[in-house]
């Protein structure tokens, strides 16, 4: 805390920080789902652990939260709910929703976890001009495509192992909220395919089909782009080697 730091602002870094950390409350609520069945539901909550992570750094960054409680790592905590939120609670909904074969369900859930503790332990997992390296740990909105997608069981099992094993493969991927190029289009678009997503989920399971494959226009562009990101920045690094 400095000594320009006023109540309004010490108090407004808190509830930043408190809003961080209700998405591990919402996360238990999404394992409470998955655990009795209310699949659906337990996607809703993941959703919306999604959208607080979307919006609580840009909210330390106008609330000047290191500035103002320079002695709480406000990082750390976003870390520690994140790996909860975009892995634990994932693997936990695949034990009990109807996307794997039993004898697969815990085999997959490790690969998650242990590819995940790899890539969020990386020092260049979030790079200095705002990319991911390897596949960033997108695993809730996995499970919801595959849910709502109801591919045999086999083929979410490969889907799965494949992004587990795109951890480790150095392609830097659009951070949809920071990467700067082209970021206002990046935003608009990733929110229209946000409407898509839910729209299918609150009407599934009926009429959701339509909506899900519309926003699979996204994932198409997503992937692309993180392609021409990774190649951009191979190019610009052989040049300054040359």
């Amino acid at each position: 805390m400095t000594s320009k730091s006023s109540i309004s602002d010490i108090a407004g870094a808190w509830l930043v920080h408190i809003l961080t950390a209700s998405g591990a409350l919402f996360g238990l609520l999404a394992l409470q789902a998955s655990a009795r069945g209310a699949f659906v539901i337990a996607l809703g909550w993941m959703a919306v652990t999604i959208a607080i992570d979307g919006v609580d750094g840009a909210l330390a960054r106008w609330r000047r939260v290191s500035v103002h409680l320079p002695y709480f790592d406000g990082a750390l905590l976003d870390n520690m709910v994140d790996f909860f939120t975009y892995v634990l609670v994932p693997a936990y909904f695949l034990l009990y929703a109807p996307v794997l074969t039993e004898a697969w369900r815990l085999p997959v859930a490790a690969a998650i976890i242990f590819s995940s503790a790899y890539q969020f332990s990386q020092t260049e997992a979030k790079t200095a001009d705002h990319a991911f390296t390897g596949f960033p740990s997108y695993w809730n909105i996995a499970v919801c495509y595959l849910f709502l997608l109801e591919w045999p069981p086999v083929v979410n099992a490969a889907v799965l192992l494949l992004c587990a094993g795109a951890v480790f493969i150095p392609v830097r991927y659009l951070y949809p909220s920071r990467t700067p190029h082209y970021r206002a289009i990046n935003i608009l678009l990733g929110l229209l395919w946000a409407a898509a997503v839910l729209g299918a989920l609150a009407v599934y399971p009926k009429g959701h089909h339509p909506l899900i494959l519309l926003s699979m226009l996204y994932l198409i562009y997503y992937f692309a782009f993180s392609l021409w990101l990774t190649f951009r920045r191979k190019s610009a690094t052989e040049k300054e080697a040359s």
